[in-house]
């Protein structure tokens, strides 16, 4: 559990720079450069994913179970993760009124897949790495609207044709992700 919470921390201690320091990620950024913050910044951050990853690993080994949940939410997890991806592409997709709607698409999608996955899943592994997730979407989405509305920042509507396709983008990865990748690359079969 060490190298799952130690990842954690950096992984998302990283991404939380402008939430909880913003005017500090900016100095240093005027300070090395931009190259260099981000190179720095992507260091941290592949470093933190692969301890989170690898401590997350280890901790289902040996899994300690705090709840059952019941074979429903495996259903209700399915269709918030589709919800999931769909907000993803909608951070990809241009002139999608989904992203014109949140305008911060992505940490909405790991918020309703932090959700998914703590309802169908009752290991304290799980309620560490995806309740950490949880807590951080939100922090980060509420920091961003305020970010946002200080800078008066307004996002263009979104069009009929890129709503469409950001919601058929969305689900056709989710069905590869839901019916092959999830299985390759966590070693679980969500279906």
């Amino acid at each position: 559990m060490g190298m799952l919470i130690l990842g954690l921390v950096l992984f998302l201690g990283v991404h939380s720079t402008r939430i909880v320091a913003d005017g500090w990620r900016t100095a240093m950024m005027r300070r090395l450069g931009a190259g260099p913050w981000k190179g720095l910044y992507a260091l941290l951050s592949i470093a933190g994913f692969v301890l989170l990853v690898w401590g997350f690993g280890l901790a289902r080994q040996q899994p300690v179970v705090l709840w059952v949940p019941p074979l429903a939410m495996r259903h209700v997890a399915a269709l918030l993760t589709l919800i999931a991806f769909i907000l993803l592409a909608a951070t990809y997709v241009p002139r999608n009124a989904i992203r014109a709607r949140l305008h911060h698409p992505m940490v909405a999608a790991v918020q309703v897949w932090a959700v998914a996955h703590l309802l169908a899943n009752g290991n304290l592994a799980d309620v560490v790495l995806f309740g950490s997730f949880l807590v951080w979407s939100i922090l980060s989405f509420r920091a961003a609207r305020a970010r946002d509305r200080a800078a008066g920042t307004t996002y263009a509507a979104g069009a009929a044709s890129g709503t469409a396709l950001t919601v058929v983008v969305g689900a056709v990865a989710w069905v590869v992700f839901a019916f092959w990748a999830h299985a390759a690359l966590i070693g679980v079969r969500p279906f």
